[in-house]
């Protein structure tokens, strides 16, 4: 089955290969005996040393963006249905659409860690497994597919996704300034061995509506970084005597034996932190590197090219193989002749930097009640079409030496969340539980509706 949607599923599965967990909790940045903050910040260290349950040391999972599972999906009839269903109107439909559109999951799951006092200073070792996989799409794509034939023109600009998987072998080591009283600083050195990668760019798809067929302008890459995968070919013979010969385009892809080491990379975390009174000021930048990929399939339209078809013309007969019941399968389908990529073989290495994540904080410890303070963190990602921000204020309380908890709000690219923790830090057993987005409404398979959610878990061994 020679369908371009394939392409996507293998993307998918490339991420998923390591989908139990997430990359890090932001809502523990701040809290007392929280164990894995050096994640957030090389700078910051433990008062005991740790190994954990492997595979369930910091098991996170999380998904975030602004495109919503209510936004595409509505109650018609009593039947759930696409936005694109004729019951419901276009106005209702594209309200629900920014003008970019952004879902994506960053994962992460830490194997077997470990982090003990040694030369000067705290330290960790760290295996871990991750995988992000993020998309960005406009508004007018859904117009496309909602208004079919009501516009002359769309200009779908800028469609991007992006999926990885790869492992992570991380040494941190932080330590007092002695010469600066109060100031903290640390470094991790990520050593990384990449699984697969796929990069979809979708520049340009400029549509306009002729008598009975689109003229298309398009521009698009796609780079698969995957071992064993191949591209699928069919044949496109252009309608009317000025459409030209037929032409090859790839229409999908296929894994042939399964996935393998495609990729090493290298990359950096370094950190601060300050304590001035009442306050502690700290800053890190997280991921500074990059992953060279080994082989790559590379397809292309190779710069701006112009086609006809007949694609997107949608019916409202139900019956018909273009209706609106169907409009979306043809809309994926069909993605592979609208953009025509040329097969242009495959390249020896494809290089990437990493996404870059900045953290900014001040803590500030309550005079009357020490057990008791309040922190602010400003967190960045830093990736292009998938960059985003976001302000978390929290309140966090250890009444006793062993029990600390905290409950934060936060606010960014993707709307507001509530969030919060709770852990136990004994000696002999650390558990902690938490989320970042507190889970609202989710479908009949478990599915947020909601974009925005987490679920933290993670259990460890102070020595």
């Amino acid at each position: 089955m020679k369908q371009f949607k394939r392409l996507i599923v293998i993307a998918t599965a490339v991420a998923g290969a390591f989908s139990l967990g997430a990359q890090n909790t932001y809502s523990g940045y701040f809290l007392d005996g929280y164990t894995y903050r050096f994640q957030m910040n090389p700078a910051f260290g433990n008062d005991l040393g740790f190994v954990s349950m492997p595979a369930l040391g910091n098991l996170n999972t999380a998904i975030r963006g602004n495109l919503h599972l209510t936004d595409v999906l509505y109650n018609v009839d009593g039947k759930t249905s696409l936005f694109t269903n004729p019951g419901v109107s276009a106005a209702e439909a594209m309200k629900k659409f920014g003008n970019r559109n952004k879902i994506g999951t960053n994962n992460k799951i830490d194997i077997l860690s470990a982090g003990f006092k040694a030369f000067g200073g705290y330290n960790t070792v760290s295996i871990s497994a991750l995988a992000n996989v993020e998309a960005s799409v406009p508004k007018a794509f859904f117009s496309l597919a909602k208004e079919g034939i009501t516009n002359r023109t769309y200009d779908i600009k800028d469609m991007f996704a992006y999926a990885n998987a790869y492992a992570q072998i991380a040494l941190n080591h932080s330590r007092d300034i002695k010469q600066v009283p109060g100031l903290r600083v640390g470094a991790a050195v990520k050593f990384l061995i990449g699984v697969g990668s796929v990069d979809f760019r979708f520049r340009e798809a400029d549509l306009t509506l002729g008598t009975d067929s689109w003229t298309a302008r398009t521009n698009a890459d796609i780079y698969a970084s995957v071992t064993g995968l191949r591209f699928d070919h069919d044949t496109y013979t252009p309608s009317g005597p000025n459409g030209g010969a037929p032409r090859e385009y790839v229409s999908g892809a296929n894994l042939d034996d399964g996935f393998g080491i495609n990729g090493f990379g290298l990359g950096f975390d370094l950190g601060a932190e300050y304590k001035w009174n009442d306050f502690k000021f700290s800053a890190a930048v997280l991921d500074l590197g990059f992953m060279a990929w080994g082989k790559t399939r590379w397809a292309s339209t190779d710069g701006t090219q112009t086609i006809n078809t007949n694609s997107y013309i949608f019916s409202t007969d139900g019956s018909a193989d273009n209706s609106f019941d169907n409009e979306m399968d043809n809309l994926k389908d069909d993605l592979s002749k609208l953009y025509q990529l040329k097969d242009m073989g495959e390249k020896n290495s494809y290089t990437r930097a990493l996404a870059a994540t900045l953290n900014f904080g001040v803590d500030y410890e309550f005079p009357y009640y020490r057990k008791l303070h309040f922190g602010l963190l400003n967190s960045t990602r830093i990736n292009g079409a998938y960059s985003w921000t976001q302000f978390r204020l929290s309140a966090n309380v250890a009444p006793v030496k062993i029990f600390s908890a905290d409950v934060n709000v936060a606010a960014g690219t993707y709307g507001v969340g509530f969030g919060w923790m709770l852990n136990l830090h004994t000696k002999g057993v650390n558990l902690f539980l938490g989320m970042d987005h507190t889970l609202g409404k989710v479908c009949k398979q478990f599915i947020p509706l909601n974009s925005n959610a987490s679920f933290n878990f993670g259990l460890n061994f102070p020595f």
